[in-house]
């Protein structure tokens, strides 16, 4: 069992606060399955399950996983498409007191030899085939690097059917004496590796269920509605709004295994899907998706945005051809979830300055860098969070987890440094400026990173861009623009510095070079990896500026 910080002071503290409730994700499934039991629970590509059948298939494979001596402390980990058996193993798991850890699936023998490797996973699960890879080959040729031998079952093999049986000979009233405490550690999910090796990011069943509290009341989250996630269920994202956020609330999600906007399209008017989450680009693929008219999409009514700023030309955009849709941004991290989310109804810039509002109990501030002092609203410095969401520690780094906590001067928790650069306006709305290792400080001045991003998405020419860093002898650093454009346009530092004139941007802030690429390397939760594209600006000679 992992060593957390979780501390007895801080279990009361939110206890009483009444963010923690102490319950498990498996204590709402069952509800569900109690008063709704023929309601669709999960759709996915290849089958659909009522809750009541849900619930009966995550005891008999709970039963499995406890007749193979699976229990609490115990890491499951597993490395699943968007599938109904996701949902299995990370509930089953639940039930006998295991941690999830789930695995994205385009990770391949460096990130799994990694994660499963700290992990020290007892099981791993792995579909026989997904995409044309050979999920079990790729295992076989990691045993050799692990100090240890996890069992290995194979989603569509026996070995599935054979874990799924193992439990049928045991008296299933002994899941109810493995429920485990709500402050231990449910989920092991590794940071999605933006600026390098991936962390194990460690959360209990008090502070997943708490992050996924406050969504009915702030976007009208009820029973009725119908949820879509395209999202990896392995990235925090997923996990919350897709694994889980529907069976709190007794509602039905459709999963997405491969992104494909028309595909979407098209299960937004057969399912009457109400409710996304993705990264922004995903809206971006939607509102582009060349059958949109063709279909009823008059029951999307929430997009929520996460990971990047909202172009004010795609919220435009999506207005005018989903009328009925109302698109907020939010912003969070493996290790704290959603820390701010907007308003419906919020006014437009809100929607695109601004990356939303806190929920209740997370707390936000800016501080300045060196000192720590905290800032006025309005004035950018390093983001700091705290309340119910933040995690317990990183997995076999706590040392790494102390590093990043600042203390306090009231009794209401140490404050967590983000890595991000951000102000808080005076409303109270985060507004993320960038990483603190995405910062371009050209000749001593600070370049404001999100604010060219966000006048470039608006030239009719470029599909998305991102601003780096190139060093430069004399002056420290210099902006590089990478861009991806709209089919085959031409795009340069002439028509880039006209535009900028245009829009009125001062020139000390223009980028000084323009890549043209095909596509920008992402997570697999979407967001725009800025380290590799800071490698290839810095060695790149050639461009288009």
């Amino acid at each position: 069992m992992f060593e957390t910080l979780l501390s007895p002071e801080r279990i009361a503290r939110e206890t009483r606060a009444g963010h923690w409730r102490d319950k498990v994700i498996t204590d709402f499934l069952a509800e569900a399955a109690a008063t709704t039991p023929e309601k669709v629970a999960f759709v996915d590509s290849r089958r659909q399950v009522t809750f009541a059948e849900l619930a009966a298939e995550v005891d008999r494979v709970a039963l499995g996983l406890h007749a193979r001596g699976i229990g609490r402390g115990d890491v499951v980990s597993f490395q699943l498409p968007n599938w109904i058996e996701w949902i299995v193993v990370h509930y089953a798991a639940t039930r006998v007191g295991a941690i999830s850890n789930p695995l994205i699936p385009i990770y391949r023998e460096r990130e799994v030899g990694f994660m499963v490797g700290l992990a020290k996973s007892k099981l791993l699960v792995v579909p026989s085939e997904f995409r044309g890879f050979d999920y079990p080959g790729m295992v076989e040729g990691l045993r050799g690097g692990w100090d240890f031998d996890p069992e290995v079952v194979v989603v569509g093999e026996e070995s599935w059917t054979d874990l799924v049986a193992a439990g049928d000979d045991q008296d299933p009233r002994v899941l109810d004496e493995l429920r485990p405490d709500p402050n231990d550690v449910t989920l092991l999910i590794f940071t999605s590796g933006t600026t390098g090796e991936p962390k194990g990011v460690m959360h209990t069943h008090n502070t997943m269920v708490a992050a996924n509290d406050p969504l009915p009341e702030r976007l009208g989250i009820t029973g009725d509605s119908v949820l879509h996630m395209a999202s990896t269920l392995a990235h925090l994202t997923g996990f919350l709004y897709g694994a889980r956020l529907n069976v709190q609330n007794g509602a039905t999600c459709v999963l997405q295994d491969v992104w494909d906007p028309q595909v979407f399209v098209e299960l937004i008017a057969k399912h009457r899907i109400s409710y996304t989450s993705a990264a922004t680009p995903f809206l971006h693929d939607l509102i582009t998706a060349a059958n949109l008219a063709d279909h009823d999409t008059g029951s999307l009514v929430r997009f929520c945005c996460m990971g990047a700023p909202i172009p004010r030309a795609m919220v435009r955009e999506a207005k005018q051809k989903l009328p009925g849709l109302v698109v907020v941004g939010g912003w969070g991290q493996s290790e704290e979830g959603l820390v701010t989310i907007g308003i419906p109804g919020d006014p437009e810039e809100k929607i695109v300055e601004t990356d939303g509002f806190p929920w209740p109990g997370m707390e936000i501030r800016a501080v300045e860098v060196t000192s720590g002092e905290e800032l006025p609203a309005g004035e950018e410095g390093a983001l700091q969070v705290r309340g119910p969401f933040l995690f317990v520690g990183y997995a076999e780094r706590l040392e790494l987890t102390r590093e990043q906590l600042r203390p306090a001067a009231d009794d209401r928790g140490d404050w967590f440094d983000t890595g991000d650069l951000a102000y808080v306006d005076p409303d109270g709305y985060l507004r993320i400026s960038g990483r603190t290792k995405d910062v371009i400080i050209r000749g001593g001045e600070n370049i404001p990173v999100a604010y060219i991003e966000n006048v470039l998405y608006e030239h009719p020419d470029i599909d998305a861009v991102a601003v780096v860093a190139m060093p430069d002898p004399r002056l420290q650093e210099r902006a590089c623009a990478c861009v991806v454009l709209h089919g085959r346009t031409d795009f340069g530092m002439e028509k880039m510095q006209a535009f900028l004139t245009e829009k009125g941007v001062a020139k000390q802030y223009w980028p000084e070079k323009v890549v043209v690429l095909d596509d920008f390397p992402k997570t697999p939760s979407g967001k725009i990896q800025k380290f590799q594209l800071r490698e290839r600006v810095s060695g790149d000679t050639g461009g288009a500026g």
